[in-house]
C-alpha cells in the first residue's frame, strides 16, 4: 500500500491549531482565497504534504503558496523551507514563496502572482 502523502493523520492536530493561530497575513491572504474566490480555484489551508504543513494549497493546479515571516529568514527556517521546496518540487507541487511585507504592501499584486501560476 502506497504511503499517504496528503494529509497524514498524525498531523490533524498540529493543522487545526496553525488554523487557530493564523497570523494576520494568513487571515488577510485566506479572505482572498477561501471559497474559490481567486478565478474559481479551490484552495485548502494548512494542508499537509508528507510532513510539510503548507499555508495554502491548490489541489487542482497542485501549487503551494507559502508565506514567509520572520522565522523564514533565519537559517533554519531557510534550510526547512529549502527541503521542503525540494520535496514537494520531487512531487510535482509547484511552490511560490511571497514575503509577508508584500502582502501587506500590494495584495492584488500577490493576486495577481497567484492566478499567473495557474
Amino acid at each position: 500500500m502506497p504511503e499517504q502523502l496528503h494529509n497524514k493523520p498524525e498531523l490533524i492536530k498540529q493543522r487545526k491549531a496553525l488554523r487557530r493561530e493564523a497570523t494576520p497575513e494568513e487571515n488577510l491572504l485566506w479572505e482572498y482565497l477561501r471559497n474559490r474566490k481567486l478565478m474559481s480555484k479551490k484552495f485548502r489551508r494548512q494542508h499537509s504534504f508528507g510532513y510539510y504543513i503548507l499555508h495554502f494549497y491548490c489541489p487542482e493546479e497542485k501549487l503551494a503558496v507559502e508565506l514567509d515571516g520572520f522565522y523564514h529568514f533565519t537559517k533554519e527556517g531557510q534550510e526547512h523551507d529549502q527541503e521542503g521546496d525540494q520535496f514537494l518540487k520531487a512531487h510535482n507541487i509547484k511552490v511560490l514563496r511571497i514575503n509577508n511585507s508584500e502582502l501587506k504592501e500590494d495584495i492584488k499584486l500577490v493576486l495577481e502572482k497567484i492566478a499567473n501560476c495557474f
